[in-house]
């Protein structure tokens, strides 16, 4: 189904005037079957039987918010191979920090600064939050038990086709190492075909 033709994605709002410098909320979102389908439906799953986002708005100083927070899902997705179903066990925890002052960083203080901290939004949408959190934790390539990728060998008429064992970096050398070290065993029978190593002095009986 087209994502224009899906029913909207769930909301659930809080106003962040009623926690900054205020009490902590205390909240967990845990949406019914007919929500998780829809969010299920979004996301590209087949099934999502359990999402909870249990954790807490904190204020801190006059004008910031700490949010922290547990999710926990289980999901069911195609195998990116057979398209089987794959089940999963999602566990990881959130925390961000919303600042009434925040600064944009430039590029260096992006890359080194902390990822968690965003500017102080008006409303706070806890379903959004649990969307995207679930998001980043879905496995990107979920595989069925079993399921593996045939080798691809297609090549131009003439060309030997390229495989992982030639693709392994120092492949080359190993090739290399081998045909030196037969051709120094070669070498070594050359002078002696029999491979009798033994004394070739003359016989005293000859009188040589």
């Amino acid at each position: 189904m087209p994502q224009d033709a899906l029913p909207p994605l769930p909301s659930q709002i809080h106003h962040a005037a009623t926690i900054a410098g205020k009490k902590p909320l205390y909240f967990t979102y845990a949406p019914d079957a007919q929500v998780r389908a829809v969010i299920a439906a979004h996301l590209g799953l087949i099934e999502l039987p359990k999402l909870v986002l249990k954790g807490s708005f904190a204020p801190k100083g006059r004008g910031d918010v700490l949010l922290r927070a547990d999710l926990t899902a289980h999901v069911v997705q195609p195998c990116t191979i057979t398209l089987d179903p794959v089940a999963s066990r999602l566990v990881g925890s959130v925390s961000r920090d919303y600042l009434r002052d925040f600064a944009q960083p430039d590029a260096v203080e992006a890359e080194l600064g902390p990822e968690d901290q965003e500017p102080l939004p008006e409303t706070f949408d806890i379903a959004a939050i649990a969307i995207e959190e679930l998001t980043l934790a879905l496995p990107l390539y979920p595989r069925a038990k079993g399921a593996s990728l045939d080798p691809v060998t297609a090549a131009p008429a003439g060309v030997a086709p390229l495989t992982d064992e030639s693709l392994r970096p120092f492949a080359g050398l190993a090739g290399l190492a081998q045909a030196m070290k037969a051709g120094a065993t070669h070498a070594d029978k050359g002078d002696d075909p029999s491979g009798d190593l033994g004394d070739k002095s003359a016989n005293p009986d000859t009188g040589a």
